[in-house]
């Protein structure tokens, strides 16, 4: 059990308040995704340098597929931009880039870039940076039951450890803090799976306008949590 007070290893972000960024500079939705990107790429160095271990950022949901057409369409060469922009001062950081999420529904053009991503940056461990594209926490537990399934592994087998190894995030630790932005207070199916003990923030500031002092904001509030995953702490004896 950590200490109270120890730094978080992985940080998840639900990256929230684009759209209303935009907004309020009479700008369409699109330029606020866009600084988005740039306010990711300014916390992933400020998470280097605070030596988090793990990143996990809400890019795209499940659910998103229900926005307009052509911010649907804005947000994929968005992200084509930004792996052909960003992907080698990612690897120049020391950042390892893992999609996490269902491909299926994107295109070949999308796949391929995301592949190149994971391969020029594997070898890289300062920092993992899980991007969750096309990703919702039901889809992710159904997912991984029918992989359990597929893989054979008997009901009476299947526990948490077990299941746990076929969730699309089995190769990182559960997030120790879950941040989102915008002024919203609610997770929007994002790591129910793996948020189960994660100590939660929630910021009201517009994620284009996020940076180093509001993640030092969060991680302040974190270390200040007592985390007992459910234990009682002993209690310190009492002097006579």
């Amino acid at each position: 059990m950590p200490d109270k007070g120890a730094k978080p290893r992985h940080i998840a972000i639900v990256m929230d308040g684009n759209g209303r960024w935009a907004k309020k500079r009479f700008l369409p939705r699109f330029f606020g995704h866009k600084a988005g990107v740039d306010s990711l790429v300014r916390v992933v160095q400020a998470c280097i340098d605070r030596n988090v271990e793990q990143l996990t950022v809400f890019a795209f949901s499940s659910e998103n597929w229900k926005r307009p057409s052509d911010e649907v369409s804005g947000l994929m060469g968005l992200v084509l931009a930004a792996v052909s922009k960003y992907l080698a001062r990612m690897g120049a950081m020391g950042v390892q880039i893992r999609i996490v999420g269902d491909r299926d529904a994107v295109s070949d053009k999308l796949r391929k870039a995301w592949n190149e991503a994971e391969r020029v940056t594997a070898h890289n461990h300062k920092l993992v940076l899980n991007v969750a594209f096309n990703y919702g926490g039901r889809w992710d537990i159904v997912q991984a039951c029918r992989k359990a399934i597929a893989a054979g592994v008997p009901a009476e087998s299947l526990t948490e450890l077990r299941l746990n190894e076929f969730m699309a995030m089995s190769h990182a630790p559960d997030p120790d803090l879950f941040i989102r932005t915008g002024g919203e207070v609610r997770i929007s199916n994002f790591l129910l799976w793996q948020a189960a003990y994660t100590e939660f923030v929630f910021s009201d500031c517009l994620w284009p306008d996020f940076g180093e002092k509001e993640l030092d904001a969060a991680i302040a509030a974190y270390r200040e949590r007592d985390r007992r995953f459910g234990g009682v702490k002993a209690e310190e004896p009492q002097p006579c």
